[in-house]
């Protein structure tokens, strides 16, 4: 079975609260319990310092963030569960990699972006108020996501500009260096909702209309009931579509019962009974977990066991690993020095390679390198990153291909061309040479 690497962050700068949970910790548990799939969730403390310089929030909101995975149901022996400062290779990596990361790529990350533009249009200076932390953070990002070799990495729509960075960077470094990092891919899930606050905007701590995922049954029901609804009276039909009230009932309520609700809305519920129905809903779902939160909050040992077994599990793959990444950019010791630095160029370069990369206009391709640094092969174009990668391992794995003129076909579809007039009889002695 093939083994799928899934990797979340989780960034230590506030309390967690409903929207979270459904949008994110929820589904991402489910996940880590399916077969073939190995998880690895991280508290991202790290990137909370670039949003805040509160000591005490830092550490509360690992506290908070922790305890309410643990509640949640987060089986830690089945996953890698672990607090991303307790891993040094981290940052060790964060600066390998920013010494080949290209400036331009990290100007045009969004968040930097956004900050310089604001700064424009007010007259200051493009870069007044940030931080390097803010620059560099698309950089620790890929940092956390190459060091564990994650295939997968769950994220909004906001945040794929980020893993594509990460592509980007993990690219240059296998160009450079060998092929050492995994290029991931972003995993975008429609069917996970966003949930509407308290004003029916987008549920963020930014809009301060958040309901804290384990706020006591009396500050709950407050909540609820100061969810914004329209001014329709009882026994006038209601819209559930575009309604925060049923969103958030749906999102916590099996499709049966979110049918009947919509039901009812049809059939003129009053506000105040719908609002008690999610009420009862959501405080049938947290309760059991705020038990059990209750009691991590209260016994910080226990969570922290919890993340140094993490840390020791993750740091069982990291640190073998960064050795290798060291060695593979000169940082070694120098009693390893058995060869010139000709001789050892030349053995490093004794098996054909595989190397991906993106063109200007998006699309993604792949050349076949022989031996000797000679283009044998340079693919079509295509959509995703995932198609490309599928390919080279159906050619590594033996796969059948035709080869008509200068274009190499599989199934009938041209999906490369050959470069140079020696190129077909490279291409195959290349492709056996990985079946060795």
């Amino acid at each position: 079975m093939t083994v799928q690497r899934v990797l979340t962050g989780i960034t230590t700068s506030g309390t967690p609260h409903l929207g979270n949970y459904a949008g994110a910790i929820r589904p991402a548990i489910a996940a880590s319990r399916h077969p073939g799939v190995e998880s690895f969730y991280f508290l991202a403390d790290y990137h909370a310092l670039i949003k805040t310089t509160d000591p005490l929030r830092v550490q509360r909101s690992t506290l908070e963030i922790a305890a309410t995975w643990l509640a949640a149901g987060l089986d830690t022996d089945r996953v890698w569960f672990y607090r991303q400062s307790d891993i040094p290779e981290i940052p060790e990596l964060a600066w390998l990699l920013t010494c080949i990361a290209g400036k331009g790529l990290l100007n045009r990350a969004h968040a930097y972006k956004a900050a310089v533009d604001k700064n424009t249009a007010e007259g200051l200076d493009p870069d007044a108020g940030v931080n390097m932390g803010l620059y560099m953070y698309p950089v620790l990002m890929a940092a956390d996501i190459l060091m564990f070799k994650a295939h997968s990495v769950p994220v909004g729509r906001d945040q794929i500009q980020h893993i594509e960075m990460a592509r980007d960077i993990a690219g240059s470094f296998n160009h450079l260096y060998g092929e050492h990092f995994v290029l991931p891919e972003a995993a975008i899930d429609a069917s996970v909702a966003t949930l509407p606050g308290l004003d029916g905007r987008k549920m963020s701590k930014s809009y301060d209309n958040t309901i804290p995922l384990f706020a006591p049954t009396a500050e709950l029901r407050k909540l609820v009931f100061s969810i914004v609804t329209d001014s329709r009276a009882p026994g006038e039909p209601k819209d559930a579509d575009g309604s925060a009230l049923f969103e958030l009932y749906q999102a916590f309520s099996r499709p049966e019962e979110a049918r009947a609700m919509r039901t009812a809305f049809e059939e003129g519920i009053a506000w105040g009974e719908a609002k008690q129905a999610l009420f009862d809903k959501i405080e049938a779902t947290v309760a059991p977990m705020r038990a059990r939160y209750e009691e991590l909050i209260a016994d910080p040992a226990q969570i922290e066991k919890h993340l140094l077994e993490g840390a020791a599990k993750a740091r069982a793959i990291a640190t073998p690993f960064i050795a290798e990444l060291r060695h593979a950019v000169g940082l070694r010791r120098l009693t390893t020095m058995a060869q010139p630095a000709k001789a050892a160029k030349a053995k490093a370069t004794t098996q054909p390679q595989f190397k991906q990369y993106r063109e200007g206009d998006g699309r993604f391709h792949f050349k076949l390198v022989a031996a000797d640094g000679a283009t044998l092969v340079v693919s079509e174009g295509f959509a995703t990153p995932r198609e490309a990668g599928a390919l080279v391992t159906y050619l590594k794995q033996g796969g059948e291909f035709e080869i008509a003129g200068d274009g190499v076909f599989v199934s009938g579809e041209r999906v490369a061309a050959l470069v140079g007039g020696c190129a077909a009889t490279g291409l195959r002695a290349a492709l056996a040479s990985f079946a060795e």
